[in-house]
């Protein structure tokens, strides 16, 4: 038995010897690689610049080289050159230094104010949707593009800036001068009660401080008793810093839960986030919105919920983004954004897309077979999957928009109106209450009737597809007739501006009511508008009955005992 023994000892050693030379030519082979390819990159960039027929512009060269090197890996991981160290600042806090509005560049070639935030140096100082910025201190904004509009516009806080302006009410040009501050955009968008007894928390972000804001929200709801249910709505919540979304989640579980872990390459890579303070509520039945938009934290906070068994999720799955970023510095004032880590929610799941390299339209996750999916189990056993994103409990499909009505949305033709509309009118109804008369309906439909934006609906396209095929192939001249009636038959499915808009009243109407909503109240009143026509949020109420899944997640030790 000794012999044996020793045998074996000897067997595990030579095996672990032989484990360790693999591990160290394959680690001695990755530092070759990497240092024969640097060399060859060298000097390529050196015979480019002494031999190569025209000016080589190094900066340019190396920027495009490393974009398209990073390309290849993911979306994410991308590299932030010195300029744009203070998008990186906008990017992880929400905040920065500068006026507080959103504009837009005009046909005329000047700066337009198209939404003043809340609370910023714009609105302190007097700027409105419809003012024309015509020059940023002393230079024309004629000259700039939109970008170099903003970045003049931008700058330290405390520091003053000078704009001249044309007034959208009453045409006066006046010479404004107004103190940076530093902006922040709140993630609460707007909170207030759907009906008598149920909450309604819209979150916007994820940035510094935004969990406060949301426990400010649940505590003013809660105030007078009422509230017997509560909506958080992160549609279109891109993500942010995850430790806010630990505190969001923390708000309805008991302190100790874990919320969601990370696994990476490198063990520094991996992490474990739970709940550190005291809840507020961990009884009030939740339900969480969601959409294909719905992206990195927005997916932790609902997949944690939904993992706990504490929150039923609503809508359509989610984006499909669960990678860490982690920003490295990498010389000379620039940075490098590189994917580190994946999260996991509770239950196992992997937030990130299988395959991100196929997506929808919008970026979202495409079609993964079942085969390619894992089940795991929610706290009380519910079946649960991964494969990219998070699948609602409750799946209810947005309203549908037609292709004329998005290019009208994207051109800018409602926002146009809206802003005019603004300026002809001193005031309108609270947010929840305005509507625009069938008049001033009718008075839009002329105005956009003049306005430039592809009014083709899908049917039309389709059928002129068809019309191009038909006629590639020869079937229009030689079959008799064929090519009139298929004249014939586009026409019926083309419609004029004025003609489309009129039928489609039902749906433009509201859209454009939000907007000039906007163009008053800010986000808050547009928020409010738009909750009005909000059918999918409707439906998913109608499908909720606040009871299942309701019950209080377990604490971090029963949890740790369950698995």
């Amino acid at each position: 038995m000794k012999f044996v023994s020793t045998i074996l000892r000897r067997s595990a050693v030579s095996a672990a010897a032989v484990a360790a030379a693999i591990f160290s030519l394959s680690a001695q082979s990755e530092d070759f690689n990497t240092g024969k390819y640097m060399e060859i990159q060298s000097m390529i960039l050196r015979t480019l610049q002494s031999q190569y027929v025209d000016t080589v512009q190094l900066d340019d060269l190396m920027h495009k080289g490393i974009d398209a090197m990073l390309s290849t890996l993911d979306p994410y991981t991308v590299f932030i050159p010195e300029e744009n160290e203070e998008d990186l600042d906008i990017m992880t806090t929400a905040s920065y230094g500068g006026v507080g509005a959103l504009i837009q560049k005009t046909p005329q070639g000047y700066i337009i104010v198209v939404e003043p935030y809340e609370n910023s140096a714009a609105v302190k100082t007097g700027l409105h949707p419809g003012d024309t910025i015509v020059a940023i201190e002393g230079v024309s904004t004629k000259e700039l593009t939109a970008d170099q509009c903003s970045g003049r516009m931008r700058g330290r806080p405390g520091t003053e800036l000078n704009m001249t302006v044309v007034r959208g009410r009453g045409g006066d040009t006046v010479d404004v001068v107004l103190t940076r501050e530093r902006i922040h955009i709140p993630d609460v968008v707007y909170y207030g009660f759907l009906n008598d007894s149920t909450g309604y928390i819209q979150i916007g972000g994820f940035t510094v401080d935004g969990s406060r804001d949301v426990r400010r929200a649940l505590e003013d709801l809660r105030a007078d008793g009422r509230m017997k249910r509560l909506v958080l709505d992160l549609r279109g919540n891109g993500g942010g810093l995850m430790n806010e979304a630990v505190n969001i989640v923390s708000l309805f579980v008991p302190q100790g839960t874990m919320v969601v872990s990370a696994k990476g390459k490198h063990p520094a890579a991996d992490f474990q986030y739970s709940t550190e303070t005291a809840p507020v509520d961990t009884l009030i039945p939740l339900m969480v919105m969601v959409n294909s938009a719905s992206a990195s934290s927005s997916e932790i906070v609902a997949g944690a919920l939904q993992d706990m068994d504490r929150a039923t999720v609503a809508g359509v799955r989610t984006y499909g983004k669960g990678l860490v970023q982690t920003i490295r510095p990498v010389g000379y004032n620039t940075s490098l954004k590189v994917t580190t880590a994946k999260y996991y929610t509770p239950s196992g799941r992997c937030v990130q897309a299988i395959d991100y390299s196929h997506r929808n339209e919008d970026g979202s996750v495409g079609y993964v077979p079942d085969s390619l999916k894992k089940a795991f189990r929610t706290r009380l056993g519910r079946t649960v999957y991964d494969g990219g994103g998070i699948t609602p409990d409750i799946e209810v499909e947005p309203k549908y928009y037609s292709r004329p009505v998005i290019a009208m949305i994207y051109g800018n033709v409602l926002s146009d109106y809206a802003i005019r509309y603004f300026n002809t009118h001193d005031s309108i109804a609270p947010a929840g209450e305005f509507l625009l008369t069938d008049e001033e309906y009718a008075d839009f439909v002329k105005f956009a009737a003049q306005k430039d934006f592809d009014a083709r609906t899908e049917a039309q396209i389709e059928m002129e597809g068809v019309l191009e095929a038909a006629d590639r192939e020869g079937l229009t001249g030689s079959v008799e007739g064929l090519e009139e009636e298929m004249d014939a038959l586009l026409d019926r499915f083309s419609l004029s501006k004025e003609e489309f808009l009129e039928a489609n009243k039902s749906t433009v109407k509201p859209l454009l009511e939000d907007e000039i909503v906007l163009k008053f109240y800010m986000r808050r009143g547009g928020a409010e508008s738009a909750l009005r026509q909000d059918v999918q949020l409707q439906k998913a109420l109608e499908l909720w009955d606040g009871t299942v899944p309701s019950a209080p997640a377990a604490s971090g030790e029963e949890k740790a005992e369950e698995e």
